[in-house]
Protein backbone atom coordinates (compact mmCIF):
# COMPACT_ATOMS: atom_id res chain seq x y z
CA UNK A 1 0.00 0.00 0.00
CA UNK A 2 1.88 3.49 -1.04
CA UNK A 3 0.22 6.10 0.79
CA UNK A 4 1.46 10.01 0.16
CA UNK A 5 1.83 12.51 2.86
CA UNK A 6 0.98 16.68 1.90
CA UNK A 7 0.70 19.57 3.93
CA UNK A 8 -2.59 20.10 1.77
CA UNK A 9 -3.97 16.86 2.16
CA UNK A 10 -4.16 17.39 6.08
CA UNK A 11 -5.11 20.52 6.04
CA UNK A 12 -8.44 21.01 7.54
CA UNK A 13 -10.38 22.21 4.91
CA UNK A 14 -9.30 19.59 2.35
CA UNK A 15 -9.92 17.22 5.28
CA UNK A 16 -13.40 18.59 5.52
CA UNK A 17 -14.85 18.40 1.62
CA UNK A 18 -13.82 14.99 1.79
CA UNK A 19 -15.36 13.74 4.67
CA UNK A 20 -18.65 15.70 3.60
CA UNK A 21 -19.02 13.68 0.80
CA UNK A 22 -17.76 10.20 2.12
CA UNK A 23 -20.28 10.65 5.48
CA UNK A 24 -22.77 11.62 2.65
CA UNK A 25 -22.10 7.90 1.27
CA UNK A 26 -19.81 8.99 -1.79
CA UNK A 27 -16.22 7.96 -2.47
CA UNK A 28 -13.97 10.58 -3.17
CA UNK A 29 -10.36 11.43 -3.85
CA UNK A 30 -7.97 14.04 -4.55
CA UNK A 31 -6.89 13.78 -8.00
CA UNK A 32 -4.59 15.07 -10.78
CA UNK A 33 -2.23 17.19 -10.58
CA UNK A 34 -1.86 17.68 -6.63
CA UNK A 35 -1.31 13.68 -5.87
CA UNK A 36 1.63 14.24 -9.05
CA UNK A 37 3.05 16.88 -8.08
CA UNK A 38 2.78 15.92 -4.08
CA UNK A 39 4.97 12.61 -5.36
CA UNK A 40 7.38 14.49 -7.70
CA UNK A 41 7.69 17.12 -4.49
CA UNK A 42 7.14 19.93 -6.97
CA UNK A 43 4.64 22.35 -5.56
CA UNK A 44 0.82 22.45 -5.47
CA UNK A 45 -1.79 24.88 -7.01
CA UNK A 46 -4.76 23.79 -6.81
CA UNK A 47 -6.87 20.80 -5.16
CA UNK A 48 -9.76 18.72 -7.10
CA UNK A 49 -11.60 16.22 -6.09
CA UNK A 50 -13.05 13.07 -7.89
CA UNK A 51 -16.09 11.49 -6.76
CA UNK A 52 -18.98 9.46 -6.87
CA UNK A 53 -21.20 12.51 -5.69
CA UNK A 54 -23.77 13.65 -8.86
CA UNK A 55 -23.38 17.03 -8.74
CA UNK A 56 -27.03 18.22 -7.59
CA UNK A 57 -25.88 15.31 -4.75
CA UNK A 58 -22.81 17.64 -4.19
CA UNK A 59 -24.79 20.86 -4.01
CA UNK A 60 -27.39 19.44 -1.22
CA UNK A 61 -24.24 18.19 1.21
CA UNK A 62 -22.62 21.50 0.37
CA UNK A 63 -25.58 23.56 1.51
CA UNK A 64 -26.76 21.19 4.53
CA UNK A 65 -22.68 21.69 5.60
CA UNK A 66 -23.08 25.84 5.57
CA UNK A 67 -20.04 25.42 2.41
CA UNK A 68 -20.65 27.71 -0.12
CA UNK A 69 -21.43 25.57 -3.33
CA UNK A 70 -20.85 26.96 -6.99
CA UNK A 71 -21.89 24.99 -10.17
CA UNK A 72 -18.85 25.90 -12.72
CA UNK A 73 -19.48 23.20 -14.74
CA UNK A 74 -22.74 21.29 -13.83
CA UNK A 75 -23.71 19.58 -17.01
CA UNK A 76 -20.00 18.13 -17.18
CA UNK A 77 -20.07 17.26 -13.37
CA UNK A 78 -18.12 20.01 -11.41
CA UNK A 79 -19.42 21.91 -8.56
CA UNK A 80 -16.85 24.16 -6.92
CA UNK A 81 -17.09 24.32 -2.59
CA UNK A 82 -15.39 27.50 -1.13
CA UNK A 83 -13.94 26.57 2.19
CA UNK A 84 -12.61 29.32 4.07
CA UNK A 85 -12.14 31.10 0.60
CA UNK A 86 -10.03 28.10 -0.54
CA UNK A 87 -11.86 26.70 -3.97
CA UNK A 88 -12.21 22.91 -4.36
CA UNK A 89 -13.24 21.93 -7.53
CA UNK A 90 -15.81 18.80 -7.23
CA UNK A 91 -16.24 16.52 -10.24
CA UNK A 92 -18.07 13.44 -10.57
CA UNK A 93 -16.75 10.14 -11.66
CA UNK A 94 -17.88 9.93 -15.86
CA UNK A 95 -16.82 8.68 -19.09
CA UNK A 96 -17.04 9.94 -22.58
CA UNK A 97 -19.97 9.10 -24.83
CA UNK A 98 -19.27 11.72 -27.24
CA UNK A 99 -16.21 13.86 -27.94
CA UNK A 100 -15.50 16.20 -31.13
CA UNK A 101 -12.19 17.05 -30.42
CA UNK A 102 -12.93 20.55 -28.40
CA UNK A 103 -15.75 19.36 -25.92
CA UNK A 104 -17.61 16.33 -24.61
CA UNK A 105 -20.86 14.72 -23.97
CA UNK A 106 -20.19 12.72 -20.49
CA UNK A 107 -22.30 9.99 -18.47
CA UNK A 108 -21.57 9.62 -14.93
CA UNK A 109 -20.65 6.97 -13.42
CA UNK A 110 -19.67 5.33 -9.76
CA UNK A 111 -16.39 3.42 -10.89
CA UNK A 112 -12.86 4.86 -10.59
CA UNK A 113 -11.78 2.98 -12.95
CA UNK A 114 -13.70 4.65 -15.96
CA UNK A 115 -13.09 7.95 -14.78
CA UNK A 116 -9.62 7.30 -14.54
CA UNK A 117 -9.65 5.68 -18.52
CA UNK A 118 -11.12 9.33 -20.19
CA UNK A 119 -8.07 11.55 -18.49
CA UNK A 120 -5.43 12.18 -20.86
CA UNK A 121 -1.98 11.24 -19.66
CA UNK A 122 -1.02 8.56 -17.06
CA UNK A 123 0.45 10.24 -14.48
CA UNK A 124 -2.81 12.22 -14.41
CA UNK A 125 -4.79 9.43 -13.34
CA UNK A 126 -3.68 8.79 -9.99
CA UNK A 127 -5.59 9.19 -7.24
CA UNK A 128 -5.65 9.71 -3.11
CA UNK A 129 -8.08 9.26 -0.38
CA UNK A 130 -8.51 11.32 2.75
CA UNK A 131 -6.12 9.18 4.48
CA UNK A 132 -3.41 9.72 2.02
CA UNK A 133 -3.75 6.14 0.53
CA UNK A 134 -2.90 5.96 -3.32
CA UNK A 135 -5.14 4.23 -5.75
CA UNK A 136 -3.80 3.66 -9.62
CA UNK A 137 -6.76 2.25 -11.25
CA UNK A 138 -4.41 1.95 -14.44
CA UNK A 139 -0.45 1.68 -13.41
CA UNK A 140 0.09 5.59 -13.59
CA UNK A 141 2.44 5.51 -10.43
CA UNK A 142 5.10 3.47 -12.67
CA UNK A 143 5.45 6.02 -16.18
CA UNK A 144 5.63 8.85 -13.65
CA UNK A 145 7.87 7.57 -11.51
CA UNK A 146 9.96 6.85 -14.36
CA UNK A 147 9.17 10.54 -15.57
CA UNK A 148 7.28 9.29 -18.36
CA UNK A 149 4.37 11.03 -20.17
CA UNK A 150 2.12 8.57 -21.80
CA UNK A 151 -1.64 8.78 -22.89
CA UNK A 152 -3.92 6.71 -21.30
CA UNK A 153 -4.56 3.13 -23.66
CA UNK A 154 -4.86 4.46 -27.05
CA UNK A 155 -3.17 8.16 -27.55
CA UNK A 156 -4.97 8.71 -30.96
CA UNK A 157 -8.01 8.24 -29.21
CA UNK A 158 -6.88 10.39 -26.23
CA UNK A 159 -6.08 13.05 -28.68
CA UNK A 160 -9.13 12.95 -30.91
CA UNK A 161 -11.26 13.15 -27.93
CA UNK A 162 -9.49 16.93 -26.89
CA UNK A 163 -7.20 17.86 -29.61
CA UNK A 164 -5.61 20.22 -26.72
CA UNK A 165 -3.75 16.84 -25.71
CA UNK A 166 -1.31 17.23 -28.14
CA UNK A 167 -0.24 20.31 -27.49
CA UNK A 168 -0.39 19.12 -23.60
CA UNK A 169 1.83 16.83 -24.08
CA UNK A 170 4.43 18.74 -25.53
CA UNK A 171 4.36 20.67 -22.20
CA UNK A 172 3.92 17.72 -19.88
CA UNK A 173 7.00 16.40 -21.32
CA UNK A 174 8.96 19.98 -20.75
CA UNK A 175 7.44 20.00 -16.75
CA UNK A 176 7.96 16.75 -16.21
CA UNK A 177 8.99 14.37 -18.24
CA UNK A 178 13.08 12.88 -18.11
CA UNK A 179 14.88 14.70 -20.75
CA UNK A 180 17.44 11.23 -21.44
CA UNK A 181 14.52 8.98 -21.94
CA UNK A 182 12.98 11.43 -24.98
CA UNK A 183 9.33 11.49 -26.02
CA UNK A 184 6.80 8.71 -26.39
CA UNK A 185 6.95 7.31 -29.83
CA UNK A 186 3.28 6.16 -30.13
CA UNK A 187 2.46 10.04 -28.84
CA UNK A 188 4.33 11.36 -31.64
CA UNK A 189 3.10 9.08 -33.81
CA UNK A 190 -0.88 9.80 -33.11
CA UNK A 191 0.11 13.72 -32.74
CA UNK A 192 2.04 13.55 -36.40
CA UNK A 193 -1.70 11.78 -37.92
CA UNK A 194 -3.97 14.06 -36.51
CA UNK A 195 -2.44 17.34 -36.62
CA UNK A 196 -6.00 18.45 -38.76
CA UNK A 197 -7.46 18.60 -35.38
CA UNK A 198 -5.54 21.67 -34.18
CA UNK A 199 -6.85 23.45 -37.19
CA UNK A 200 -9.85 23.69 -34.98
CA UNK A 201 -8.57 24.86 -31.63
CA UNK A 202 -9.37 28.62 -30.40
CA UNK A 203 -6.24 30.80 -31.04
CA UNK A 204 -6.72 32.05 -26.78
CA UNK A 205 -6.68 27.75 -26.05
CA UNK A 206 -3.53 27.07 -28.54
CA UNK A 207 -1.67 30.63 -26.95
CA UNK A 208 -2.04 29.95 -23.64
CA UNK A 209 -0.95 26.12 -24.04
CA UNK A 210 1.92 27.27 -25.55
CA UNK A 211 3.53 30.33 -23.31
CA UNK A 212 2.86 27.76 -20.69
CA UNK A 213 5.25 25.48 -22.53
CA UNK A 214 7.69 28.18 -23.39
CA UNK A 215 7.65 29.21 -19.32
CA UNK A 216 9.14 25.67 -18.85
CA UNK A 217 12.98 25.41 -17.50
CA UNK A 218 13.85 23.95 -20.94
CA UNK A 219 11.55 23.73 -23.61
CA UNK A 220 13.98 23.06 -25.96
CA UNK A 221 13.30 18.82 -26.99
CA UNK A 222 9.48 19.55 -26.55
CA UNK A 223 9.98 22.13 -29.35
CA UNK A 224 11.92 20.11 -31.54
CA UNK A 225 9.58 16.84 -30.92
CA UNK A 226 6.60 19.65 -32.25
CA UNK A 227 8.75 20.87 -35.39
CA UNK A 228 9.68 16.82 -36.18
CA UNK A 229 5.76 15.85 -35.79
CA UNK A 230 4.35 18.67 -37.46
CA UNK A 231 2.72 20.27 -34.73
CA UNK A 232 4.83 23.69 -34.43
CA UNK A 233 4.31 24.61 -38.41
CA UNK A 234 0.67 23.63 -37.93
CA UNK A 235 0.03 26.34 -35.02
CA UNK A 236 2.81 28.91 -35.85
CA UNK A 237 3.74 28.92 -39.65
CA UNK A 238 7.42 29.80 -39.90
CA UNK A 239 8.82 29.12 -36.25
CA UNK A 240 11.83 27.80 -36.14
CA UNK A 241 12.89 26.06 -32.70
CA UNK A 242 17.17 26.10 -33.46
CA UNK A 243 17.22 28.72 -31.14
CA UNK A 244 15.67 28.08 -27.65
CA UNK A 245 18.42 25.68 -26.83
CA UNK A 246 21.28 28.85 -27.14
CA UNK A 247 18.34 30.59 -25.44
CA UNK A 248 18.16 28.64 -22.38
CA UNK A 249 22.29 28.40 -22.19
CA UNK A 250 22.63 31.93 -22.08
CA UNK A 251 19.94 32.67 -19.56
CA UNK A 252 21.05 29.78 -17.35
CA UNK A 253 24.68 31.60 -18.09
CA UNK A 254 23.52 34.94 -17.10
CA UNK A 255 21.04 33.86 -14.47
CA UNK A 256 18.12 35.28 -16.37
CA UNK A 257 14.43 33.43 -15.38
CA UNK A 258 13.01 31.74 -18.05
CA UNK A 259 10.50 34.08 -20.07
CA UNK A 260 8.03 33.06 -22.25
CA UNK A 261 7.42 36.36 -24.63
CA UNK A 262 11.30 36.67 -25.25
CA UNK A 263 11.76 32.85 -25.81
CA UNK A 264 8.72 33.40 -28.38
CA UNK A 265 10.34 36.22 -29.58
CA UNK A 266 13.68 33.74 -31.05
CA UNK A 267 10.97 30.94 -32.12
CA UNK A 268 9.72 33.17 -35.19
CA UNK A 269 6.75 32.71 -36.72
CA UNK A 270 3.79 34.40 -39.00
CA UNK A 271 2.31 36.89 -36.14
CA UNK A 272 2.42 34.95 -33.20
CA UNK A 273 0.19 37.78 -31.45
CA UNK A 274 -2.98 37.44 -33.63
CA UNK A 275 -2.66 33.46 -34.45
CA UNK A 276 -2.68 32.79 -30.30
CA UNK A 277 -4.77 36.03 -29.57
CA UNK A 278 -1.90 37.16 -27.30
CA UNK A 279 -3.21 39.60 -24.35
CA UNK A 280 -2.32 43.63 -25.69
CA UNK A 281 0.34 43.42 -22.91
CA UNK A 282 2.06 40.07 -24.32
CA UNK A 283 1.60 41.37 -27.91
CA UNK A 284 2.88 44.83 -27.68
CA UNK A 285 6.35 42.95 -25.76
CA UNK A 286 6.82 40.48 -28.73
CA UNK A 287 6.48 42.86 -31.23
CA UNK A 288 8.91 45.37 -29.51
CA UNK A 289 11.32 42.76 -28.82
CA UNK A 290 11.16 41.45 -32.34
CA UNK A 291 11.90 44.65 -33.61
CA UNK A 292 14.76 45.75 -31.25
CA UNK A 293 16.67 42.47 -31.23
CA UNK A 294 16.64 42.72 -35.08
CA UNK A 295 17.54 46.23 -35.02
CA UNK A 296 21.13 47.92 -34.62
CA UNK A 297 19.89 49.98 -31.35
CA UNK A 298 23.20 49.07 -28.76
CA UNK A 299 22.08 47.69 -25.88
CA UNK A 300 22.92 50.21 -23.66
CA UNK A 301 20.60 52.43 -25.57
CA UNK A 302 18.00 49.72 -24.79
CA UNK A 303 18.71 49.90 -21.33
CA UNK A 304 18.56 53.98 -20.73
CA UNK A 305 15.69 54.01 -23.02
CA UNK A 306 13.39 51.16 -21.62
CA UNK A 307 14.75 49.64 -18.65
CA UNK A 308 16.85 46.11 -17.66
CA UNK A 309 14.05 44.04 -18.54
CA UNK A 310 14.20 44.67 -21.92
CA UNK A 311 17.40 45.25 -22.55
CA UNK A 312 18.26 41.44 -21.17
CA UNK A 313 15.43 40.12 -23.28
CA UNK A 314 16.99 42.35 -26.17
CA UNK A 315 20.50 41.17 -25.84
CA UNK A 316 19.91 37.27 -24.91
CA UNK A 317 17.12 37.14 -28.15
CA UNK A 318 20.15 38.93 -30.39
CA UNK A 319 23.08 36.35 -29.32
CA UNK A 320 20.97 33.41 -29.03
CA UNK A 321 19.82 33.88 -32.67
CA UNK A 322 23.78 34.54 -33.54
CA UNK A 323 23.94 31.34 -31.85
CA UNK A 324 26.90 33.85 -30.12
CA UNK A 325 27.88 33.90 -26.31
CA UNK A 326 27.28 36.94 -24.05
CA UNK A 327 29.56 40.07 -24.51
CA UNK A 328 31.83 40.80 -21.70
CA UNK A 329 30.66 42.79 -18.68
CA UNK A 330 27.10 42.94 -20.09
CA UNK A 331 25.56 42.94 -16.76
CA UNK A 332 27.63 45.88 -15.87
CA UNK A 333 26.77 47.64 -19.10
CA UNK A 334 22.97 47.22 -18.54
CA UNK A 335 23.38 48.32 -14.77
CA UNK A 336 25.00 51.33 -15.67
CA UNK A 337 22.48 52.66 -18.82
CA UNK A 338 19.47 51.67 -17.08
CA UNK A 339 20.67 54.03 -13.82
CA UNK A 340 22.25 56.93 -16.35
CA UNK A 341 20.34 60.80 -16.49
CA UNK A 342 20.49 62.45 -19.23
CA UNK A 343 21.75 66.22 -17.56
CA UNK A 344 20.76 68.18 -20.55
CA UNK A 345 17.19 70.18 -20.45
CA UNK A 346 15.55 71.95 -23.01
CA UNK A 347 16.15 75.19 -20.17
CA UNK A 348 19.39 74.87 -20.67
CA UNK A 349 19.86 75.90 -24.27
CA UNK A 350 16.73 78.51 -24.16
CA UNK A 351 19.13 81.43 -24.08
CA UNK A 352 19.75 80.63 -27.63
CA UNK A 353 17.89 78.14 -29.48
CA UNK A 354 13.99 77.70 -29.44
CA UNK A 355 11.55 75.65 -31.34
CA UNK A 356 12.63 72.71 -34.04
CA UNK A 357 16.24 74.03 -33.50
CA UNK A 358 16.48 73.26 -29.89
CA UNK A 359 14.82 69.77 -30.42
CA UNK A 360 17.76 68.99 -32.91
CA UNK A 361 19.80 70.15 -30.79
CA UNK A 362 18.66 68.04 -27.75
CA UNK A 363 18.75 65.22 -30.12
CA UNK A 364 22.59 65.70 -31.01
CA UNK A 365 23.68 65.76 -27.45
CA UNK A 366 21.71 63.29 -26.58
CA UNK A 367 22.85 60.57 -29.02
CA UNK A 368 26.69 62.06 -28.21
CA UNK A 369 26.26 61.60 -24.72
CA UNK A 370 24.90 57.81 -25.72
CA UNK A 371 28.16 57.51 -27.86
CA UNK A 372 30.39 58.33 -25.21
CA UNK A 373 28.56 55.64 -22.85
CA UNK A 374 27.02 58.33 -21.21
CA UNK A 375 30.23 60.15 -19.91
CA UNK A 376 29.70 63.51 -21.13
CA UNK A 377 29.28 65.87 -18.62
CA UNK A 378 26.31 68.62 -18.93
CA UNK A 379 28.89 71.33 -20.45
CA UNK A 380 30.11 69.04 -22.50
CA UNK A 381 26.70 68.27 -24.28
CA UNK A 382 25.78 71.66 -24.45
CA UNK A 383 29.10 72.55 -26.08
CA UNK A 384 28.01 69.64 -28.00
CA UNK A 385 24.39 70.93 -28.98
CA UNK A 386 25.36 74.41 -29.61
CA UNK A 387 28.43 73.77 -32.43
CA UNK A 388 26.19 71.60 -33.83
CA UNK A 389 23.18 74.40 -34.12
Amino acid sequence: MTRIKADWLANADTQRVLDLLITGGHQAFAVGGCVRNTILRVPVSDIDIASSSLPEQTMRLAKSAGIKAVPTGFDHGTVTLVVDDTPFEVTTFRRDIETDGRRAIVAFTDDIAEDARRRDFTMNALYADASGVLHDPIGGMQDLLKRRVRFIENADERIKEDNLRSLRFFRFHAQYGDPLEGLDPDALAAISNNLSGLDGLAGERVGAEMLKLLATPDPAPSLAGMSATGALMAILPGSNPQWIAPMVHLEQESGQPPDAIRRLAALGGEDPAVRWRLSRSDARKVGQLAELALGVTSVSEVAWRYGKETAWNVILTRQALSELPLPDKTEAAIERAAAAKFPLRAKDLMDHLSGPPLGAALKRAEAAWIESDFDLSKDALKDVALKEG
